[in-house]
């Protein structure tokens, strides 16, 4: 038999999870026509071939997979479909061939006339994949065909194998194929057959033209890499180090090839603590160094070279130029930029290297690598372009977001300020978004790109990318209730820390007004006023009004939050003369809407539902949905200060009704509160729990510290009396002080 793939990984699988009748006996193969046995040696009327490699000792998981490949058996014996044929696609490394060839013990008395098994060595060290010719010459000696009866075509051999196996029932494992032309010729004619493939690529013609049932494989979880460590190094060793063992588990990408490495140190070195194995394998570089084996079959650089060097250029310049990426994943048009190519030339680039299976596609249009694979890709940078041009690469990569989210923000009618960005550098090719909901949805799946990025920005050295990635992220950030997650906070300090270093004034009053938000909304009321007065100061410096009014609405909003309402009424006041003095219309209504929020938090109704109703108006007239949506949260507190719960109720499914369309969930759950408060104090006690109820749902997700204040108001659903609970926090404010 061949020497297997090498392909390491699974767990233990129950062959009684799958009904699949045991197959009828079969008589025995019969002697080519015209040729009877000859006296003292075996012929093909007793050989049944047994050629697969012994089953892995230490597979763990894949339970899901081995019913799959279940399934496609089922579907083939109950006359569903033809031969049984599926192909085990994934990256170097992920257990295709242990996934294969452990499967294929477990259903081989299903096969009584043999199983037969080849390495095609489509990938390894030799670079000399096997011919399908050759292949089926071995196959047709393993039945005792005599070697003088074998033709030397590949057509004719391949028909003499098919009439070989008609009426008989063999299972076939191709491991290791390269394409699905070296495949084709051996897959049998006979629906009592099955065929299991192992591929790095994807052999999406053998799906396509074959009926091959596509299985693509991923690394482990983290429960099974845990198990696929402790089956080789015992349970009692992990559970003394538990973390060391998790870490072992990340720092692996939880790669079973890997794993099988890194327990095949420790088993040698039994005295070493894990800690101290998982701190050798802790710099991503060096770890491809650590997990050498000495064997071009099983080190991990090596598996990988053997996919890389199978790349055209192109894409192998591409596959390193992603090292270069700091986000979980990108699409298409982050990686053109990325390469200076056009889109559709990074599409094709990226399917090739998802068909080399050095990348995934875990999602649609999202391509990714695991942390090992973008260790070779790194290693493969550093050698192969020079810091100059990593240095251009990294600058495109930015101008793409940078100039992406600027236009984003601009349709999602997030922009806060206009910046004034350079012109993208050569080959950065932003992209075109249509309407408010793809810059929504555009925030929404880079948002942990765009975070990196800026840190990345601060490491190297492009610090207005830095600070202006931070403030065009802002606006997304606090609308999407993200505001304490990741600890955006520590982003807006880096960020600061690059406008000072860059001497702009602009981008640091921006940021000291976005701290002194944050600062608020923590409660760190001394911190946000030190922030707020230091943007305010900086405004006047460069004699920006409307940067001025906005220090004042950051300002009215912290007084508010204090209880101090007068200061906050007189600071929205200062707002909106700075805003009218400018003509600067979408500041002026939310100053006018700050302005009535205070009001009625001063139990001035009235003047609150006045200067409410100018805002709403001028919105309207804006086209802006946020501001209309914040502007009627704040019309239906100052109708229910004034006992008006059906008119308050109406203004606050108003603004949800848009806040659903925009996704902001922030103030979605902030509205909901209120619709709560309104229907409790009309005294319909149901409606209020399932208001309150909605809102809790939206606030817990986001790990919102104001889900403490909804949880008491459902505890004192029935307890309290009506009326008692105040409303401490409104979108009105937050909208008005942005």
């Amino acid at each position: 038999p061949s020497r297997p793939g090498g392909d390491a990984g699974g767990r233990a699988y129950d062959p009684a999870m799958v009904d699949i009748a045991a197959p009828a006996p079969r008589p025995p193969l019969a002697p080519p026509a015209g040729q009877p046995p000859k006296t003292g040696r075996r012929s093909p009327v007793d050989v049944v071939p047994r050629q697969l490699p012994a089953a892995a000792s230490h597979f763990v998981g894949r339970a899901f997979e081995l019913n799959a490949l279940s399934r496609r058996l089922g579907r083939s014996r109950n006359g569903d479909d033809g031969v049984a044929i599926s192909v085990i696609g994934g990256t170097a490394g992920v257990g295709k061939t242990t996934l294969a060839v452990t499967w294929a013990h477990q259903v081989a008395a299903q096969f009584p006339d043999g199983q037969l098994y080849v390495n095609l060595r489509g990938y390894g060290p030799e670079s000399n994949p096997m011919s399908p010719a050759d292949a089926l010459r071995g196959f047709l000696e393993a039945f005792a065909i005599p070697a003088a009866q074998i033709p030397s075509g590949q057509d004719s051999l391949a028909g003499l194998y098919r009439s070989l196996l008609s009426g008989r029932r063999v299972l076939v494992v191709l491991d290791n194929a390269r394409d699905a032309a070296q495949v084709r010729p051996l897959l049998p004619g006979d629906a009592g057959c099955a065929v299991v493939i192992t591929s790095r690529t994807l052999l999406t013609g053998l799906v396509a033209s074959d009926g091959a049932s596509p299985l693509t494989l991923d690394v482990l979880s983290d429960a099974d890499a845990r198990e696929l460590l402790a089956r080789r190094l015992g349970a009692a060793r992990l559970a003394e180090e538990p973390d060391a063992a998790a870490e072992l588990a990340v720092v692996c990408a939880r790669l079973p090839l890997a794993l099988a490495i890194a327990a095949a140190r420790a088993a040698a070195r039994p005295g070493e603590r894990l800690t101290e194995l998982a701190s050798e394998l802790d710099d991503a570089v060096a770890r491809l160094d650590a997990l050498d084996t000495g064997d071009p079959d099983t080190s991990i650089r090596a598996v990988f070279s053997w996919s890389y060097q199978d790349l055209d250029p192109d894409a192998g310049r591409m596959f390193w130029l992603l090292a270069l990426h700091p986000g979980p994943d990108l699409a298409a048009p982050a990686a053109a930029s990325l390469a200076a190519v056009s889109p559709p030339q990074a599409g094709r680039l990226l399917r090739e290297l998802t068909r080399a299976a050095l990348l995934t596609e875990h999602a649609p249009g999202r391509f990714a690598f695991h942390d090992l694979l973008r260790a070779y890709a790194t290693e493969l940078v550093r050698t192969v372009e020079s810091s100059g041009e990593r240095r251009a690469a990294g600058h495109r990569i930015l101008d793409h977001y940078l100039h992406t989210a600027h236009t984003a923000a601009t349709l999602s009618q997030l922009n806060r300020e206009p910046l004034a960005l350079r012109p993208p550098r050569p080959g950065a090719l932003p992209e075109h978004l249509g309407d408010e909901e793809s810059g929504l949805a555009w925030f929404q799946a880079e948002d942990q790109i765009l975070r990196a990025l800026i840190t990345q920005a601060v490491v190297d050295g492009f610090d207005t990318h830095a600070w202006q990635l931070t403030c065009t992220l802002a606006p997304f950030v606090q609308r999407s209730g993200r505001w304490h997650q990741h600890d955006w906070n520590a982003v807006l300090l880096d960020a600061l820390a690059a406008a000072e270093r860059q001497g702009d004034i602009s981008g640091q009053s921006r940021l000291h007004w976005e701290l002194g938000l944050i600062r608020t909304r923590l409660g760190r009321y001394a911190d946000a006023h030190s922030h707020l007065s230091r943007a305010l100061d900086l405004y006047r410096q460069v004699g920006s009004e409307p940067g001025q009014a906005s220090s004042h609405l950051g300002l009215a909003l912290m007084f508010e939050q204090q209880g101090h309402e007068a200061e906050a009424v007189r600071h929205a006041e200062l707002a909106l003369d700075l805003y009218r003095a400018a003509g600067h219309r979408p500041g002026l209504a939310e100053a006018l809407n700050a302005a009535g929020w205070y009001c009625t938090k001063l139990g001035d109704h009235q003047r609150a539902l006045a200067f409410c109703q100018q805002a709403l108006d001028l919105y309207r007239e804006l086209g802006s949905r946020p501001g209309e949506a914040g502007t009627l949260d704040s019309l239906g507190y100052a109708h229910h200060r004034l006992g008006d719960h059906p008119q308050a109720i109406t203004c606050y499914r108003g603004a949800l009704a848009l806040l659903k369309k925009l996704g902001d969930h922030d103030a979605e759950a902030m509205v909901l509160t209120h619709l709560g408060d309104a229907h409790h104090a009309a005294g319909d006690a149901e409606a209020a729990r399932d208001s309150w109820s909605e809102a809790l749902a939206i606030l817990e997700d986001n790990y919102d510290p104001g889900a403490g204040r909804v949880r008491a108001r459902l505890r004192g659903l029935d307890a309290e009396p009506e009326g008692s609970m105040d409303v401490s926090a409104s979108l009105g404010e937050v909208r008005s002080a942005g």
